[in-house]
């Protein structure tokens, strides 16, 4: 009976929604420019990065392998979430360990588990004077190099002779 009332809960807390999938207010906290506020929310922030870093395994593993071919897929979304896992890991360590400075709000990462690589939500208004968003986006070439400045006209060929 045990056994299945445990089983019970582990089935309910494995299906609900996790806490830790949405942006939390020690989210908020820890980017504040309040000392006191910033030092507490980089504690929480920093212990949940730490006690939730393996999710970005799980989540990137499954993600890639339902998009993808199964064996790639499988080992392609592997490596992503070890990486963004390790990334997660080292931004909450980094936040435990210097919540204290006065003025560094740390190195956060993404919110969301799925893509740890969209980087905080920091707006354009957020950054210093001077300082502009990078773009998100390449700018691929459709046409060769210097396709756009031929001339219209066919163009003669030369013609040597002796």
């Amino acid at each position: 009976m045990k056994r299945a009332i445990w089983a019970m809960g582990l089935a309910v807390a494995m299906i609900s929604q996790p806490v830790w999938a949405s942006r939390l207010p020690v989210h908020d906290m820890a980017e504040s420019d309040q000392y006191g506020r910033k030092a507490g929310g980089m504690i929480g922030r920093g212990a949940l990065n730490v006690v939730t870093s393996f999710v970005d395994v799980v989540v990137s593993t499954v993600n890639e392998t339902k998009s993808g071919p199964p064996f790639v897929g499988t080992l392609t979304g592997l490596g992503r979430g070890l990486g963004c896992g390790v990334l997660r890991l080292g931004s909450g360590a980094t936040d435990l360990v210097t919540f204290w400075v006065p003025g560094f709000n740390g190195f956060p990462v993404s919110d969301s588990y799925t893509d740890c690589f969209a980087g905080s939500r920091a707006s354009a208004s957020d950054l210093p004077p001077g300082y502009s968003q990078p773009s998100s986006t390449w700018e691929v070439p459709t046409a060769e190099p210097g396709a756009a400045s031929q001339p219209s006209e066919p163009v003669k060929k030369k013609t040597w002779s002796k």
